[in-house]
């Protein structure tokens, strides 16, 4: 399987693949205060595809905290079992070479698990996602109601768009002045239609006001294309669900029902995303995918 290395490339995997960044960016997300010599070390499984996707940034804390953090434009409802996978693949990293079965205790890092969010959907500061949102409930069998789960993950999503949980955007210096930036291309791109132009006139105002202009000195060009590359997946993926709904009409409309309609509209969505993901997770880039949806509705 071919892996689409650009896409996974981003800006906010770019900016925040540097230890100090990541022991600010921790602080402000778990309300902390780490000491400056705090080690960090980044974990990230890079350029490796597990179980068709793959994590935005994992590192350790002193060896004693594990950190997965994805950073997201639409928010997953499967997040917490994507998550649950991929720490599974860094523990097994983690591991390698030890004895599993012998009689001495391992010592494995607590893991922690967040999303920082900055879609343009509405969505609360704050909320949780759970693997235990997901389980099939056994009171279905027949079998009597559990008083807990046996297994959970909890996953915290953040709102980092501008305006939305302050004090924690601002505790680092590098969110607040990432968030400010995407404000910036999003409110160009209202403005001009264009986003590449607006992607263009953001990177200028930026490197003029002081916010990111390090950053955007070194990798301005790597910024255009990958913000192009990230925005034109959303629009990918919208674009998927609309033909997902269309295809879902059709559908009903065949049965003749309202109940095919209905069915058919949510059967339409479901395979389409997931069609498309799994398309994407092939390394097919969006204009490749775009052009073999309509290549297979045209034989239909």
């Amino acid at each position: 399987m071919s892996i689409n290395t650009k896409y996974k490339n981003s800006v906010f995997t770019t900016l925040f693949n540097d230890s100090a960044v990541l022991r600010e960016l921790y602080g402000a997300l778990g309300g902390v205060s780490l000491p400056p010599d705090t080690p960090i070390e980044i974990n990230t499984l890079e350029n490796v595809l597990y179980m068709d996707f793959y994590n935005d940034i994992s590192f350790e804390i002193g060896g004693k905290l594990v950190v997965l953090i994805e950073h997201q434009s639409t928010i997953n409802p499967n997040m917490a079992l994507r998550l649950l996978l991929y720490i599974t693949r860094i523990l097994e990293k983690k591991t390698q070479g030890s004895t599993l079965y012998s009689k001495r205790r391992l010592t494995i890092p607590n893991p922690e698990f967040f999303v920082l969010y900055n879609g343009t959907d509405p969505f609360p500061d704050t909320a949780v996602l759970r693997l235990s949102d997901l389980f099939a409930s056994p009171e279905d069998l027949g079998l009597p109601e559990r008083t807990h789960h046996l297994l959970d993950l909890e996953v915290k999503i953040i709102n980092i768009n501008g305006g939305r949980n302050a004090e924690i955007v601002n505790r680092c210096k590098e969110l607040a002045e990432y968030s400010f930036f995407v404000d910036k291309v999003r409110e160009y791109q209202r403005e001009s239609g264009n986003l590449e132009e607006a992607i263009k006139k953001a990177i200028k105002y930026c490197e003029k006001h002081d916010i990111l202009k390090e950053y955007l000195k070194i990798h301005g060009s790597e910024v255009l294309n990958m913000l192009l590359e990230e925005w034109n997946m959303e629009d990918a993926i919208a674009y998927a669900r609309k033909e997902g709904r269309e295809d879902g009409r059709e559908e009903g409309i065949e049965f003749g029902m309202a109940r095919g309609r209905s069915e058919g509209r949510k059967k339409g969505r479901e395979e389409r995303d997931t069609y498309f993901l799994e398309l994407l997770d092939q390394g097919l880039s969006t204009d490749e995918i775009k052009q073999q949806i309509y290549s297979e509705r045209k034989s239909i």
